[in-house]
């Protein structure tokens, strides 16, 4: 049974999309099976893995307003271990159409239900809010990875995702926990990033990875080509970045993988 991690920060411009994009393709190309989960109408995540939002018939749209079967609307991307459910533009009405169903918040989980056990990982890419979406992704989920850019203001607007994760624990999802928090955009020339890097240890303690995804050209330019940035140049930092997050959310769920032999090929690669 694979893990769902949701990655959300309803603050934009915070790495979300590009956490979520590299994390999925990372854990990829260390060759465990991974499910990306677009669910942010912007489909910036569906364009970051090389589709076109206006040629996809089957969406995460069809899943929750149409009703039809995740493995109808599942993709296959470049990469061989990474598959993509992508999203739509007309999911921007989706929450509308959505409110008069029946257990409207556990779409997605009952969805997922049907293709998890087909996965190591399945990572959930929510919209920058914490609506209806973001809260089918947070029912659906195992944990949540919380990116956090090295700005001013970074911790703004952070109580009030963690209680709207705290609400989800009380009434839809009690087994909800915190993946762990990642710095984004972290520039070691400056003296704010190790500020704003001490401020979040100091909020989340020892939940902040130890990994932080530095400011990278390479990263930046990665979408507009359609691919996750070990695609487009393998040997970036960018690329190191999301590969060493990979590799540290892999090893804190080692229990889950205990038995793959995928899982214990991989750690002994990295030793």
């Amino acid at each position: 049974m694979g893990k769902v991690i949701s990655v959300a920060n309803q603050k934009g411009g915070v790495g979300k999309t590009t956490t979520a994009v590299n994390l999925a393709a990372s854990l990829a190309a260390l060759e465990h099976t991974t499910l990306l989960v677009d669910i942010d109408p912007q489909s910036n995540s569906t364009s970051g893995t090389g589709f076109e939002y206006k040629a996809i018939d089957q969406s995460v749209y069809q899943i929750l307003v149409e009703g039809i079967s995740a493995k109808e609307a599942i993709k296959k991307s470049e990469l061989p271990f990474l598959d993509v459910i992508p999203s739509h533009i007309n999911l921007v009405g989706a929450e509308i159409e959505m409110v008069d169903r029946p257990n409207r918040e556990k779409i997605l989980l009952k969805a997922l239900s049907e293709v998890r056990s087909e996965y190591d990982f399945i990572i959930i890419d929510c919209p920058p809010s914490l609506g209806l979406l973001t809260i089918n992704a947070l029912t659906s989920s195992d944990s949540v990875l919380i990116p956090v850019q090295c700005e001013y203001f970074a911790l703004e607007g952070l109580g009030q995702l963690l209680n709207t994760i705290k609400i989800v624990r009380q009434h839809l999802n009690k087994e909800l926990d915190i993946e762990g928090v990642v710095l984004t955009m972290y520039d070691t020339r400056t003296r704010l990033s190790n500020q704003v890097a001490d401020e979040v240890k100091r909020y989340f303690d020892n939940r902040v990875f130890e990994t932080v995804i530095s400011r990278n050209i390479r990263l930046a330019e990665a979408p507009s080509f359609g691919k996750p940035v070990l695609l487009y140049d393998s040997v970036s930092i960018g690329s190191k970045n999301y590969l060493a997050l990979a590799r540290e959310i892999i090893t804190r769920n080692k229990k889950l993988f205990k038995n793959s032999s995928v899982f214990t090929r991989n750690n002994d690669q990295d030793k």
